[in-house]
């Protein structure tokens, strides 16, 4: 088939919700991406940050056809012999007590979310459907309703409201706002390190650091939303560790 023929069937059949670049591509090897004309690509998106680890690496490739080869799926119904291994590896990595896998990125946030709220009721003793969580300007966690409920770009949110209550938007960077914006309701701030679709924003110096000490002195959760920066991404594992923030919830993907 031609290009011309997949672009045409895609804009057919699939739902119109990205404006894709005119290329199809139909190979990838480490950072070269090939389409289906021949053509050569060096992959300077990485799906958003997803494929850091280059494409079709040897050693992940590997271990997907091991477990294939073994058992697919095994939901949370059952026990398997990888879970609480991947679990144990992923609490040393993070330094954290416990994790909760998740499927997407948006999912994950969501899960914050929830995790911050019912701290909120059952720990910090919120009134009932009261809790608050500050969030920041041009900020990016996902599509889902909740998310695109605090987001301030409209393209995501134009047509989708009623939207989800309990948020709080402040200017990024800007620690004044931050302690202007904590009540007795506040459960949460959430933040990413560096800000991703906002334009990649780096935050000035200590802008971290300070907003948890900000959070621990008003008995408030830092949660860090590294999806796109951690890992490896930034240089450090993770990008609080520029500046010793590490959070009370850390988001990963």
């Amino acid at each position: 088939m031609r290009k011309e023929e997949y672009i045409d069937l895609a804009f057919k059949y699939s739902a119109r919700n990205y404006a894709p670049l005119p290329v199809v591509l139909t190979f990838g090897e480490g950072i070269y991406l090939y389409d289906v004309e021949g053509k050569k690509y060096l992959d300077m998106l990485s799906s958003y940050s997803a494929l850091n680890q280059g494409h079709r690496h040897p050693k992940i490739i590997q271990a997907l056809k091991e477990q294939v080869d073994k058992l697919t799926l095994t939901s949370r119904a059952f026990h398997n012999d990888q879970f609480g291994p991947f679990c144990q590896l992923l609490c040393e990595i993070t330094k954290k007590d416990k994790v909760l896998l998740m499927n997407t990125g948006a999912e994950a946030v969501e899960t914050a979310i929830k995790a911050a709220r019912k701290w909120g009721y059952l720990k910090k003793k919120v009134k009932e459907n009261s809790a608050e969580i500050i969030v920041c300007e041009n900020n990016f966690h996902g599509r889902t309703t909740t998310i695109i409920s605090f987001s301030t770009e409209e393209q995501y949110r134009f047509g989708f409201g009623p939207y989800t209550p309990g948020f709080k938007i402040i200017p990024y960077n800007d620690l004044t706002s931050l302690e202007k914006a904590i009540n007795e309701n506040t459960v949460g701030f959430l933040v990413e390190p560096i800000q991703g679709e906002g334009g990649v924003i780096v935050p000035k110096e200590g802008y971290l650091k300070r907003a948890k000490e900000i959070c621990k002195k008003n008995n408030v959760l830092f949660i860090l939303d590294e999806i796109q920066t951690g890992l490896g991404r930034t240089g450090k594992l993770f990008a609080y560790q520029y500046e010793d923030a590490e959070p009370d919830i850390l988001i990963l993907g």
